[in-house]
């Protein structure tokens, strides 16, 4: 069902989401019933009782649709006008459907005589006569309830554009903060309202029909997901070094960046056109092979094709022109390209002798036609083989990420004259990506693949100026550890580019040669690996849009949650030391940090094994972070704030232990690995939530009794841990491995804001 029309004919409904579709099916199913029984000039008793049924029910489900739909309009004061005549309209035609079934009953015949089985009696005449209005009244009730589904589907956009504009309220004050504690408040309230955003818009791309428009809002969301965290660490080394010019070139590319996602989030919401989304299409060579091979089948030469000829041959120059083609493919490609326009050309010569001949030379002309056709193919062929030996050929070139290791180094050592040079070779593979970006657009096959395509040429166009910037501030501060951060960052964004270039490469493969129809499908938990305790390869499962959709909140929410509770812990440890407690707290974050990874597919973690152990190290740690935080609570002075701070530890110890009884079921099956995998996260999420709850608590008790318990601040440094913790005995290895794995451990350790030099 694509649309529906109002009674008066002027009004077309676009049905846009999957919701209001699916909503609509039982609704269609019953009026079919009604009006199918309607067409029968015999019925038998059985029958006449199944419609008046469904008479009764379909009337009592508009009542209740139509309550809600009024109750909707009395929140909504714009749509009130035009819900309230939908819903009046829909409740009219129910009654009258309701009005005509029991009529079908009481103009019947009798049906408590008794009648041989299976009998049946002709339809009354004054029930025929009624058979138009039924016919009316369906349309109508169909048409009204399709109304007031769309516009009850305005609110859900109502509040995307509502949550949208708190976001972009909040990233406005971000830009324009002045100092550190500000920059905390503001980019804290700017992550919760970046989640809600997440949620919403999460819900709306599975909920799209198009598959076009769910490419793009997955491409603009993707992009926020990213520049959330870039915000951080760009706006803290700003703040740190407000004079660096490529401080604040590297931070205002990020919030042009993210700005321009939430605007095209915000269109596709809207419905708003894409700016050049046809201009894109008209680029890609497969679209015009194929518009060239269907107006060869339906035209049969009946009109000109040198048009749509010429437009594919120069297509094909930037494959020719590209320097990255090889000298025997570029020779190939123009090659069939010259063979395509000789065949092409002597099919609309064969077409005007055919014109004289008649009907005697149209099996010569077939052939024409197919030998052109067969030529588009080869080209198309080519073409593909091309584009994939140019994707390789850059990734192999930035698969070890030795540049990137190097231009960090030469940052780290305040080499600008080096540090030049390595952005210099980056900025050669960065046009050497972009170049394979085009040229896979151009093979993708899919307007989706198409779209995902064209995303991933925008982000290495973007992230490479920020990546030599965010170098060049490291080597004009080689000191500063936020610095190093923000470029590791960057760089992160780069690598995992990469990564989804690779997984294009192979979806634009598997359409090329058949293996996959117009729905993408993604390889979800439990994913393909080993693990140490068990070598047998573990089975791929895919999980469906909503699946995806929750764990994909799920780990944006405790990436954001990451963030605050390092920010928290740095002030701790700014004003404390590196005590225990900071150091447990640190610890935590970063192993949470590792699932969140899990959930988009990157990290040391591999597997749902690999997942359920880290989570038991995890609930290990939270009980000695509670046994820390008894110990500290004996340094604060005042009952009540002590009793607070052990009341509030004491609910890690349960929090844990649900972690570890998650972890712990077993499970059989797809569904029962989701739920386990959900379950396990979502309580790893809760027990994070106490966690900051509880730094927070520790800073404002230490800054409370700073000047009366400097002694006693003193006494708890000396005796707390200085050491690194490492993973108690007994657990896997890749958690151990993780934990002491240097550049995730300085990730985590300096998120927060703080005073570092």
């Amino acid at each position: 069902m694509a649309s529906a029309t109002s009674n008066n004919g002027d009004l077309g409904l676009e049905i846009k989401t999957r919701s209001v579709e699916q909503t609509l099916v039982p609704l269609v199913a019953q009026i079919t019933t009604l009006v199918s029984h309607k067409e029968k000039w015999h019925k038998s008793e059985r029958s006449v009782r199944a419609v008046r049924r469904v008479g009764q029910s379909l009337s009592v489900a508009v009542e209740r649709f139509v309550a809600i739909g009024e109750a909707i309009a009395e929140e909504n004061p714009e749509l009130r006008p035009e819900m309230s005549l939908a819903c009046r309209e829909a409740r009219a035609a129910g009654e009258a459907i309701n009005r005509l079934t029991e009529a079908c009953a009481t103009d019947g015949p009798d049906l408590e005589s008794p009648r041989p089985p299976g009998s049946a009696t002709p339809l009354s005449a004054p029930l025929l006569s009624e058979r138009g209005v039924l016919a009316r009244s369906a349309r109508l009730l169909l048409s009204s309830v399709t109304r007031v589904l769309v516009l009850a589907d305005r609110v859900v956009i109502k509040q995307i554009v509502t949550s949208r504009s708190k976001v972009l309220a909040s990233l406005e004050r971000l830009e324009n903060v002045g100092s550190f504690q500000e920059f905390v408040q503001v980019f804290s309230q700017f992550g919760n309202e970046m989640v809600e955003f997440a949620h919403l818009t999460g819900d709306r791309q599975n909920d799209l029909k198009d598959e076009k428009q769910k490419a793009r809002m997955a491409a603009g969301r993707a992009v926020l997901e990213k520049c959330t965290m870039m915000l951080l660490t760009a706006s803290k080394t700003c703040l740190r070094h407000p004079d660096c010019e490529s401080a604040r070139a590297n931070r205002d590319g990020v919030f042009a960046r993210t700005r321009a996602a939430m605007e095209q989030v915000a269109d596709i919401v809207t419905d708003v056109a894409a700016n050049g989304e046809a201009s894109v299409r008209a680029l890609c060579i497969y679209s015009a092979i194929r518009d060239f091979k269907a107006f060869l089948l339906e035209a049969g030469c009946a009109d000109d094709v040198t048009p749509l000829l010429q437009l594919i041959v120069e297509q094909t120059e930037d494959f020719t022109d590209s320097p990255y083609t090889s000298h025997e493919r570029r020779e190939r490609i123009l090659q069939m390209v010259a063979q395509a326009q000789q065949e092409t050309f002597a099919m609309m010569s064969l077409f005007a002798k055919q014109q004289c001949r008649g009907p005697s030379g149209r099996e010569e002309l077939d052939a024409a036609i197919s030998r052109t056709s067969q030529c588009m193919d080869e080209i198309r062929k080519e073409l593909h083989v091309t584009a994939v030996e140019v994707a390789a050929e850059s990734l192999r070139a930035n698969g070890d990420h030795a540049l990137l290791r190097a231009l960090k180094t030469a940052g780290a050592d305040g080499n600008l004259e080096l540090t030049s040079e390595f952005a210099a070779r980056l900025h050669e593979l960065r046009e050497q990506l972009l170049e394979t970006s085009q040229l896979l657009r151009h093979v993708s096959g899919m307007e989706p693949l198409e779209i995902t395509c064209a995303h991933a040429e925008n982000t290495f166009r973007a992230i490479g100026p920020q990546i030599i910037s965010a170098a060049q501030t490291l080597a004009l501060h080689p000191s500063s550890k936020i610095a190093r951060e923000n470029l590791d960052v960057f760089c992160e964004s780069w690598e995992s580019q990469l990564t989804d270039l690779a997984v294009l490469i192979k979806e634009i493969t598997d359409v090329f040669e058949g293996r996959r129809g117009d729905k993408r499908t993604h390889l979800s938990l439990p994913r393909p690996g080993k693990h140490s305790s068990n070598l047998k390869p573990v089975k791929p499962v895919k999980l469906d849009a909503e699946e995806q959709v929750k764990i994909a909140k799920l780990g944006l929410e405790l990436r954001l949650l990451t963030a605050d509770v390092d920010a928290e812990t740095e002030k701790l440890s700014s004003r404390d030391g590196g005590g225990e407690v900071t150091q447990l707290v640190q610890s935590l974050s970063s192993m949470v940090y590792a699932i969140y990874l899990f959930t988009r597919g990157e990290g040391l973690l591999k597997t749902t094994n690999d997942l359920f152990q880290q989570a038991e190290v995890f609930s290990e740690e939270g009980i000695r972070l509670c046994t820390a935080l008894r110990t500290f609570s004996m340094l604060v002075p005042e009952e009540d704030d002590r009793s607070l701070l052990q009341v509030e530890a004491g609910r890690l110890p349960a929090l844990c232990q649900q972690i570890q009884l998650a972890c712990r079921t077993p499970t059989h099956g797809k569904v029962a690995t989701y739920t386990k995998v959900d379950s396990t996260i979502q309580e790893t999420k809760n027990v994070l939530l106490l966690v900051l709850s509880i730094v927070s608590l520790c800073h404002n008790l230490s800054r409370k009794y700073k000047s009366c318990n400097q002694n006693s601040a003193q006494r708890w440094n000396g005796e707390a841990s200085a050491g690194r913790i490492t993973s108690p005995p007994g657990n896997a290895t890749v958690n151990g491995d993780l934990r002491t794995t240097k550049g995730l451990e300085q990730r985590m350790l300096n998120l927060g804001v703080s005073d570092d030099k």
